[in-house]
């Protein structure tokens, strides 16, 4: 379709490019692609809530009787013990329908991830082929309409009743009501809900207990209120529902007890004495939906590039001097400003998050396996999944939005799937954490003395923390330090000045991080000030949340390209290499133009040097432009999947016949 074909980038280097991305588990990868009902799976946006609904829930049996849930789950129970092929699995229906991944996320990630990280292997053996098989559909039910990123003050109750040998589940307001549960408002049977447990007359902190919604007929069960959320801006096959609980009463072997349990007299006791840590380590062992969660991202925007980009190259507008034949839009530098960076920067986040799979899987197979986990390393995948979360949904966000300006009235067209991709994706922001709160999550990760005790990020706690602080220090940098020393032992005689050099990208990225943390410390130090009240210490931590953010986005960028140049290692084709590289200088070089003011301002780069890196950013955008299909076609979306006419040829159809016609008048 390209008018402007590549001449030395051959089917062999696309593959070997599709091989890179695909990573670990690209078997699996090629599995999935192999099926050709995905291809009937995209529902009319114009279809009403409830029919979408229903048709999303025949696609989610479909699923489970193929067995598609079976990856994550134990082999104990029925499972294929793989959780890296759980998430993987999930992130390719990103191109088939956002409401049936999400959905599936409900029901096998998050409802059967709790189970799963958070019971016992009794309640494994019990629950786990009920959801597998999808004859027992539930709920994950901890977000409340007045407590959302902050889990921890949660005011659903759990009160246990010694005499009966159940637990009472209410909810005291309206605030604490469970607000946006998927699965709540049709389908769902059960819900694991989160929290505040009472034994004993004390209060124990958060914990899940497993609480029946609806009967086998479907009817909603005594001192159960459901609500339907209604329509949405997006994902509007997902039923999701408020949850509210008047009295209603659970047995004790319904408390999902990994991390505490209740005996029968009311007795608690847990392996983890401290609150605060029992409180995060529960929320650390479910940190595989924020995982899942930033690979939909990642599907979903080269989903929308994959359409932008073909429609780019059949779009033609304006003619040319000289010429009766109008240019092809991907031809002008403005057209690829807007889309080839971010093409950059959506491979870059594809190794980014293929690490951060391959790191889940690995820690959590060694728990599930009965091993110890190094704590230390168990923080780093908490903080790297949520900053990736982060990154990755905001650029779903951005990117689809300027995939849709790129095709003009056409990419506002339903049948386009640009529309719908936008809607669905845009809740992504805030789901599974703000992202926001997410990068302070990351940034207090870089505070050296990290606490085992950490509290909230906004409240007193976090004050105190740093307060305790020598902060004289940064923990758990990147490796970009190592990274340059590494890249500059392989090519010594690079020139420095050569704006392409990896280890002059990589230490003016080290740099920019370095400085950041630096001044980051200086503003909490007086936080630490002898007699300082505790007013006074959040007021000064309440002030610096802006450096707080920038250092963790900072971090964040350094961890990325640092994953894209290992990335590149992965390939053995020496073209496949060479096309890597040049998208790397893309992605490295595009974001410092991004924050070309910080390193003006730091004089870290001159006025010259910037002006250098703009005119590097278009000359690779001219370089890479030929290649352009081929970068999108290694994404490996199978052409029955994608659905969008201007990305299937249609388009290039009415060109030519608008020629021939043209043709036939003269």
């Amino acid at each position: 379709m390209s008018t402007r074909p590549s001449t030395d980038v051959t089917p062999a280097t696309v593959a070997a490019v599709q091989r890179a991305l695909d990573g670990r588990w690209h078997a699996l990868r090629d599995e999935v692609r192999a099926r050709d009902d995905f291809a009937h799976l995209h529902v009319d946006p114009g279809t009403d809530v409830e029919t979408y609904r229903a048709a999303i829930w025949e696609m989610l049996a479909r699923l489970a009787d193929e067995g598609h849930a079976l990856h994550g789950f134990p082999v104990a129970v029925g499972g294929r013990g793989d959780i890296g092929g759980s998430v993987v699995s999930f992130e390719m229906l990103a191109y088939a329908d956002l409401s049936l991944q999400v959905k599936s996320g409900v029901q096998w990630g998050l409802f059967g991830g709790a189970i799963q990280a958070l019971g016992n292997e009794e309640q494994h053996a019990r629950y786990l082929p009920g959801v597998m098989d999808l004859s027992l559909p539930g709920c994950f039910a901890m977000t409340e309409t007045g407590h959302g990123s902050d889990v921890q003050s949660v005011h659903t109750t759990a009160t246990y009743d010694a005499s009966s040998g159940e637990f009472v589940i209410d909810t005291p307001t309206e605030s604490a009501r469970k607000d946006y549960i998927g699965n709540a408002a049709r389908d769902g049977r059960m819900a694991a809900v989160f929290v505040q447990l009472y034994s004993g007359g004390e209060r124990h902190g958060v914990h899940a207990v497993l609480v029946p919604l609806r009967n086998d007929e479907g009817e909603v069960l005594p001192g159960v209120e459901i609500l339907d959320d209604g329509h949405k801006e997006g994902l509007n096959g997902v039923d999701n529902g408020r949850l509210s609980f008047h009295g209603v009463r659970v047995p004790r072997e319904n408390l999902l007890d990994r991390y505490g349990t209740v005996a029968p007299d009311g007795t608690y006791s847990s392996s983890i004495e401290s609150e605060n840590r029992r409180f995060f380590t529960m929320l650390g062992a479910l940190v595989r939906g924020r995982v899942s969660v930033s690979g939909s991202a990642v599907g979903a925007a080269s989903l929308a590039q994959t359409i932008a980009i073909r429609y780019g190259e059949a779009r033609r507008q304006f003619a040319g001097p000289g010429s009766d034949e109008e240019i092809v839009v991907l031809d002008y530098l403005a057209h690829q400003r807007k889309l080839l960076p971010g093409l950059a920067r959506t491979y870059a986040l594809r190794f980014a998050q293929n690490e951060l799979v391959e790191m889940l899987h690995d820690i959590q197979s060694t728990r599930e396996a009965g091993g110890d986990v190094d704590e230390k390393r168990q923080r780093e995948l908490e903080s790297r999944a949520a900053g990736t979360k982060a990154l990755t949904t905001w650029h779903a966000t951005a990117t689809i939005q300027a995939c849709r300006e790129a095709c003009g009235g056409q990419g506002y067209l339903s049948e386009n799937r640009l529309g719908a991709l936008r809607a669905d994706t845009d809740v992504f922001t805030t789901f599974e954490g703000d992202n926001t709160v997410l990068l302070q999550l990351v940034a207090k990760g870089l505070i050296s003395g990290y606490a085992d005790d950490f509290g909230h990020l906004d409240t007193l706690g976090t004050v105190r923390f740093v307060a305790d602080q020598v902060l004289d220090t940064v923990a758990e940098r990147t490796s970009l330090r190592q990274l340059a020393e590494r890249l500059r032992a392989v090519a010594p005689g690079r020139d420095e000045e050569d704006v392409r050099d990896r280890s002059w990208q990589v230490k003016l990225l080290d740099d920019r991080e370095e400085h950041t943390l630096d001044g980051l410390v200086r503003r909490l130090r007086p936080a630490r000030e002898k007699g300082i009240s505790p007013e006074r210490q959040f007021a000064i931590f309440n002030s610096a949340q802006d450096h707080l953010l920038r250092a963790a986005r900072a971090h964040l960028d350094g961890l990325v390209l640092d994953a894209f140049v290992r990335g590149i290692d992965t390939c053995v084709d020496p073209s496949a290499q060479a096309l890597l590289a040049k998208v790397c200088d893309l992605y490295a070089l595009s974001l410092i133009e991004e924050d070309k003011g910080w390193f003006l301002e730091h004089g870290r780069i001159s006025a010259a040097r910037s002006k250098a890196i703009t005119a590097e950013v278009n000359r690779l955008c001219l370089e890479l432009r030929p290649h352009a299909r081929a970068l999108v076609d290694a994404f490996g979306i199978p052409e029955s999947w994608i659905g969008a006419p201007i990305a299937t040829g249609a388009e290039q159809r009415r060109q030519d016949e608008a020629r021939a016609h043209a043709d036939s008048l003269s």
